[in-house]
C-alpha cells in the first residue's frame, strides 16, 4: 500500500473508532493489553533519568502517557498523534495532570529539536505508519545521548503451532469483538496491519541499521506481543547532519 493511501486509511480508522477505542482494546486482547503496556511502562520508569522528558509517539487516547505521568510526576511527557479525535479522548482522561502535553503531529516528521528527549516510545502504533524506518529514525533523532527507544507491538507469532490459532482469532473473531457490525471494517484493518507488519527479527535488524545499541527483547504470548528497546548511539561531535545520527 502506498504511503499516502495508508496514512489516509489509518487516519480515517482512528478518527472513527476513538470513542470506543479503549473498551474495544480490552475486549480484543482479552484484557492482556494492560499487562503488555504495563511491561513497557515499568521498563521506561526504571530506566529514565530524573526530571527527564518522554515522547509517546502515536499515543492514541493516551494510556501510556497518562500511566507514566501518574507514576512519576518528575517526568514531562509529550503525547503525539495525528488523530485529533484520539487526542480529544486523551485530554478528557488526563484532566488534573500537569506534566503531560498533547500534540497533534506526524510520526514521520516529528516537530521537535534533536536530542530533546530522554526516552521515546511507540505502543501498537508502528505497524500503522506508512514508513517504519522513517518513524524510528525520527524517534532516534530526538533522543538525547544514551536515550532509549521503545517499541511495543503485535507480531505474527514465532511458534508454528500457535500461528494458525492466532490467525483465526485475529481474522474472524477480533473484528467482531472490537467493532461489532458497526465498525467491523475498521477492526479488520488491525488484522491486515499486523499481517503486513515486519517480523520480530526484521524489526531488530532495523534497530541495528539505525545504530541503536544494547538491544533488549521481551516477548509475550508466544511472540504475539513483543517489546524491543535500544539505546541511542553517542553523538558525532563534528559534521552532525539532521536525521543521519
Amino acid at each position: 500500500m502506498k504511503e499516502e493511501k495508508k496514512s489516509e486509511k489509518v487516519h480515517g480508522v482512528f478518527e472513527t473508532i476513538s470513542k470506543e477505542y479503549d473498551k474495544a482494546n480490552d475486549r480484543i486482547s482479552l484484557g492482556f493489553q494492560r499487562k503488555w503496556k504495563g511491561m513497557l511502562v515499568q521498563k521506561l520508569l526504571e530506566e529514565t533519568e530524573k526530571q527527564g522528558r518522554v515522547l509517546d509517539v502515536c499515543c492514541g487516547t493516551g494510556d501510556i502517557s497518562i500511566w507514566i505521568a501518574k507514576k512519576r510526576n518528575d517526568l514531562n511527557i509529550v503525547g503525539l498523534d495525528f488523530s485529533s479525535s484520539m487526542l480529544r479522548e486523551a485530554e478528557k482522561k488526563s484532566r488534573g495532570l500537569s506534566n503531560i502535553l498533547w500534540k497533534e503531529g506526524d510520526a514521520m516528521a516529528l516537530p521537535f529539536e534533536e536530542h530533546s528527549f530522554s526516552a521515546a516510545c511507540i505502543s501498537f502504533g508502528l505497524r500503522n505508519t506508512a514508513d517504519y524506518e522513517t518513524v524510528l529514525r525520527e524517534m532516534k533523532r530526538v533522543l538525547k545521548e544514551d536515550g532509549i527507544l521503545y517499541c511495543l507491538d503485535s507480531f505474527v507469532p514465532d511458534n508454528r503451532w500457535i500461528r494458525p490459532c492466532y490467525q483465526m482469532y485475529f481474522k474472524y473473531m477480533m473484528p467482531f469483538l472490537g467493532g461489532g457490525k458497526k465498525h467491523y471494517q475498521e477492526y479488520f484493518w488491525l488484522y491486515e496491519s499486523t499481517q503486513q507488519f515486519l517480523r520480530k527479527q526484521e524489526l531488530l535488524l532495523l534497530y541495528q541499521k539505525l545504530g541503536l545499541r544494547e538491544l533488549k527483547v521481551y516477548s509475550k504470548m508466544y511472540g504475539a506481543c513483543v517489546l524491543i528497546q535500544g539505546k541511542r548511539n553517542k553523538y558525532r561531535r563534528k559534521g552532525y547532519e539532521r536525521g543521519k545520527v
